[in-house]
């Protein structure tokens, strides 16, 4: 039997302005539902997330600002972070745990800066929402093995959309081939499409694609 954790309810104070928020930080709108003046509904979807948030009235009894840290996997923090300001998100700077990932025992447990090693897990960025219920970037570019569910069938994607992803991809590559060695453009394009197809902006993508490139594969900027 699956058991898919798919909704999160969060207490908010004011629901249309952490419906502009939301709306903001470009997450999903799924429903905005108020049968009678006693109750209203919103659900949203972070991009690529199978599972979402809800908030409204009379959805929850717990105090605005209560949740911690809702944790966003990205595959770039710095691409993300930025992503989020460009939108006008005020983010923390990248930081690590001290004592690994949230750990927050001592007195300053974060620490300024990315992963000095560099390790998928272990770098962050953070941000509140107007209720001050916060929010965590956390980098992760290789899950550790057995975190994921192995799927039984493949993705379901119509041709329109597979058609408006190639061209997506084909004008982020544009970007990546100015400014980089003679490459095999299936490569990039394989990472890029990896990437956006397990919840990553594109942007993010781009990002991973490139660095798959610079890593694997040796390529460097020209």
């Amino acid at each position: 039997m699956n058991l898919k954790l798919e909704v999160i309810l969060i207490p908010v104070s004011d629901v249309d302005r952490a419906k502009a928020f939301y709306e903001k930080l470009g997450f999903r709108l799924d429903i905005d539902y108020a049968p009678n003046e006693q109750f209203r509904v919103l659900q949203f979807t972070p991009p690529g997330s199978e599972a979402s948030i809800i908030f409204g009235k009379g959805i929850t009894a717990a105090t605005s600002g209560s949740p911690d840290s809702l944790v966003l996997a990205v595959s770039d923090v710095d691409a993300a972070r930025d992503d989020l300001i460009g939108r006008g998100v005020s983010v923390s700077e990248v930081f690590h745990y001290g004592g690994g990932p949230f750990n927050n025992a001592g007195e300053n447990p974060r620490v300024a800066g990315r992963d000095p090693q560099g390790r998928s897990y272990y770098s962050f960025a953070s941000f509140t929402d107007p209720d001050g219920n916060g929010w965590l970037l956390q980098e992760i570019t290789t899950r550790l093995p057995g975190r994921e569910w192995k799927l039984t069938q493949a993705r379901a994607m119509d041709v329109a959309t597979l058609a408006d992803l190639l061209r997506e991809t084909e004008e982020h590559h544009g970007d990546y081939e100015k400014t980089h060695a003679k490459h095999n453009w299936w490569d990039w394009y394989a990472a890029y499409l990896d990437a956006r197809q397990n919840g990553s902006s594109p942007d993010e993508a781009a990002a991973a694609a490139s660095r798959y490139m610079d890593e694997a594969l040796h390529i460097r900027p020209e």
